[in-house]
This record gives C-alpha cells, sequence and structure tokens, in this order.
C-alpha cells in the first residue's frame, strides 16, 4: 500500500492526462483561506460566502467589491501578505496573489499541511481545479475540460439554460405539492417568455392557455401534458373566468402540476389577481411569474419608446374595452386628454372610434399622432400609423383586428426613420 508521503508532488500534480475526480466540498463552518483579492478572488468570494464557509481573506488591498464584502462582514480580511502558517486549520485554500514567489510558498504549505488549493496563476501546480458551476432551481452544474476553461463555461452555460428555459429536461421524481403558477407569457413571441416561466411550462402536467399567450410553446410539451383552452375571443366561443377558476383549483387537487398560461403578465388586464383569490380560498398555494406586458414590449417591437428624453416623461395604460360614457367605465377619459405623455390603449381596437373622439373634445389635439400595432412580436406584426382625427377610419380601410396595441402621443414619431 502507497501512503500520501510516498507519493511524489510532481506526479500528484503533473498527470494533465489524469481525469481529475468531481466531489461537492461542504464548507460550512469550515476555514476556507483566500490570497489575494483582485479579480479572482471577487469572482470566488461569493460561492465560499454562499457555501457557508468561514473565509479569512489576507491581501494588502482589495478590489472595491472585495473590500465591501469584508465591510459587510462577509469575509475576515486581514491587510497583509502571506506568512508561513496562515493555511493552519484550512480546509481548503485559493491562491490568486500577482507574487509568484508568495503564491509557491503558499501552495507548498497548502502541499505540505493536505490542504486541497487552487492557483489562479499556475493550474498544474494546484492540487485541485475551480469547475465552470452553474445553478438553476437547487441543481448545482459543475464542468471541468481540463485546460479549456472557456469550454468549460460554454458546456455549463448550455446546460444551465437548458435547464433553466425547459429545453433539457430533468423531471422530477420526488412527489410535488399542488400547486398553481400564474406564468405571464410576455406578447406572443415564444423567445419572450421568462426563463422562469419556460422552465415551469416544460414541468407542466396540465396548462390552462390563452389564446393570447406564446401559443408555440404549446407544440413543444411532452405528449403527456394536458392542454386546456381557456380562450376569450371576443363575440365568440369563451370560457368563463368561474370555469376557468375551477379547472384550476380542481387540477392542483388532484395533485397536478398547473401552469395557468397568459399573455403579457398576469396582473395587467389578465384577471391574475381573480384567480389568485380563487386558488387562495381553496388553500392551493399560488406562484406568480411576471411577463413583459404587451403595454411597452408590442410598441418597443414596432420602434417607438413609450418613454423618450424631451418628448415624453410619462404614459399611461388604459384598458379600451370599455367606450367613453359607457356607466361600466372607470376611466376619466378627460384627464387623460390633458396628459402631454403617451398613452397606451389595449383591448381597444372596435372602440378606438369614440375613444379618439372622446380625447379631441376633451383637448387633446386631432394631429396628435398614432400607431395601431397588430400581433405585435409575432410574424403577423404589422403597423399602421395614423392621427387622432383619421385613426378610426385607417384602422377600418386597414382591416386591424385584435390583438393591437394603440399607441398615442409624440413618441410615435421618434425613431432614426422618422426624424
Amino acid at each position: 500500500m502507497t501512503s500520501y508521503d510516498d507519493v511524489p508532488a510532481s506526479a500528484a500534480r503533473g498527470a494533465d492526462e489524469a481525469t481529475a475526480y468531481p466531489v461537492g466540498l461542504r464548507l460550512s463552518g469550515r476555514r476556507v483561506v483566500v490570497l489575494g483579492a483582485g479579480q479572482v478572488a471577487q469572482r470566488r468570494l461569493p460561492g465560499l460566502v454562499a457555501a457557508g464557509a468561514d473565509v479569512l481573506l489576507i491581501a494588502p488591498a482589495a478590489t472595491p467589491s472585495v473590500e465591501a464584502m469584508a465591510a459587510a462582514g462577509e469575509v475576515r480580511w486581514e491587510r497583509r501578505t502571506y506568512r508561513e502558517g496562515d493555511l493552519d486549520g484550512a480546509w481548503y485554500a485559493l491562491i490568486s496573489t500577482d507574487d509568484p514567489e508568495a503564491n509557491a510558498a503558499a501552495s507548498a504549505e497548502a502541499e505540505s499541511r493536505r490542504v486541497w488549493c487552487v492557483r489562479s496563476d499556475d493550474a498544474e501546480a494546484a492540487t485541485a481545479w475551480t469547475p465552470a458551476t452553474g445553478r438553476s432551481e437547487g441543481v448545482t452544474v459543475a464542468v471541468l475540460t481540463g485546460r479549456d476553461p472557456r469550454r468549460s463555461a460554454a458546456v455549463r452555460d448550455a446546460i444551465v439554460d437548458g435547464l433553466r428555459d425547459g429545453t433539457l429536461a430533468a423531471p422530477r421524481h420526488r412527489a410535488r405539492a399542488a400547486g398553481v403558477a400564474l406564468v405571464g407569457g410576455g406578447p406572443g413571441d415564444p423567445d419572450l417568455i421568462t426563463v422562469r416561466g419556460r422552465r415551469l411550462l416544460a414541468e407542466a402536467d396540465v396548462v390552462i392557455a390563452d389564446r393570447l399567450g406564446p401559443r408555440d410553446l404549446l407544440d413543444e410539451l411532452p405528449p403527456h401534458v394536458e392542454v386546456i383552452d381557456a380562450a376569450k375571443i371576443p363575440y365568440g366561443r369563451f370560457m368563463a373566468q368561474e370555469a376557468i377558476n375551477n379547472a384550476l383549483i380542481e387540477h392542483a387537487k388532484a395533485g397536478k402540476a398547473v401552469v395557468r398560461l397568459k399573455g403579457g403578465d398576469p396582473f395587467v388586464f389578465g384577471r391574475g389577481m381573480e384567480e389568485a383569490e380563487a386558488l387562495a380560498g381553496a388553500g392551493i398555494p399560488c406562484t406568480v411569474v411576471p411577463g413583459i406586458s404587451s403595454s411597452i414590449s408590442v410598441p418597443a417591437a414596432a420602434g417607438i419608446p413609450v418613454t423618450h428624453r424631451g418628448v415624453a416623461h410619462e404614459f399611461t395604460v388604459v384598458s379600451g374595452h370599455v367606450a367613453p360614457g359607457d356607466p361600466r367605465s372607470l376611466v376619466d377619459w378627460e384627464a387623460l386628454a390633458r396628459l402631454q405623455g403617451t398613452l397606451v390603449l389595449l383591448m381597444a381596437v372596435d372602440k378606438i372610434g369614440p375613444i379618439s373622439e372622446a380625447l379631441v373634445a376633451h383637448g387633446r389635439s386631432p394631429d396628435t399622432p398614432v400607431a395601431v400595432v397588430q400581433e405585435g412580436t409575432t410574424a403577423g406584426q404589422r403597423r399602421v400609423d395614423a392621427t387622432l382625427a383619421t385613426v378610426a377610419r385607417r384602422a377600418a380601410d386597414e382591416g386591424v383586428r385584435p390583438p393591437a396595441v394603440i399607441v398615442i402621443g409624440d413618441v410615435v414619431g421618434v425613431g432614426p426613420d422618422r426624424g
């Protein structure tokens, strides 16, 4: 049997062809010594702190970020250079100073004390290598590719991104608690759903989807996933809100992972709070995943900023599904007409005539620029420009149909091609 002392240091360090043995270090409460407080330490310290390590930092100076960590008490900092004996009692060491002699001396001490040691200046002289790591929902991914750290990082990113967006399937095998995720799917382009939303969608057993959500993502779901159409088509077939609430509760109580996939953001004219309240009343946990609202993303996709320096310092988002003068309306159209900023109308295509008339009647100039963006961010996106005086006629002549976002204000004329 060969003892550790019988293994030459060169053999322990030199066989770069040998595969490193991967292991997860549990450093909570254990002493870790970091020599040097530059960029390498700045990158590595947060992970050591997150692992609960008792970090001793030894360096005469530090980057502002590292200094802030020391000031916050996350690490103990001794403002000096390395001295023999600094690794006494350490479980792990990170050597990253700009002094080659100090690095070599500290590495030799680590070897003699059998402390696993990472060296930023000489990987071949180290007894440990730092993998490229990433985390997603309780999973830690660590990748080592020997002498190619960029490849390690690229592989790490590919795996973590896949886990986050659901393109890399990693099903959970432990029982899940009943619950519902109200996921904002964004304005329509499937690439504009949030990373968390896409991951939850990939883990779902049941998806109750609106017609305005990113429908292309439904094609990517595994065959066992039940998709329920909750489309609310204007003046056509619809699924009552009460029925949607009941479906969410029923499937969640059956132990299913349920995703309510909605267009835009769940709480921007999306009845998300009504569904959250119904779930709370049934004692079912609810997770809300915000989405990119069409009120800002669709104008942006059409080249329109809702605010612009020197043009608009405010923007107001209004539901246009109820016309001015309707007793059900909660909108103060007279006050809106007095505003100088941008007005964004959602669900207003068939009411744009009376809305534009009300705004002009209350003082907004009939020459105010207007843009109607239909099916924004999707392959069917198109933009129709007009003014308050002409927008109703233009929308009718162009056959504009929902979904469309209407932008009113001088920002409509902003842009490199519109100056």
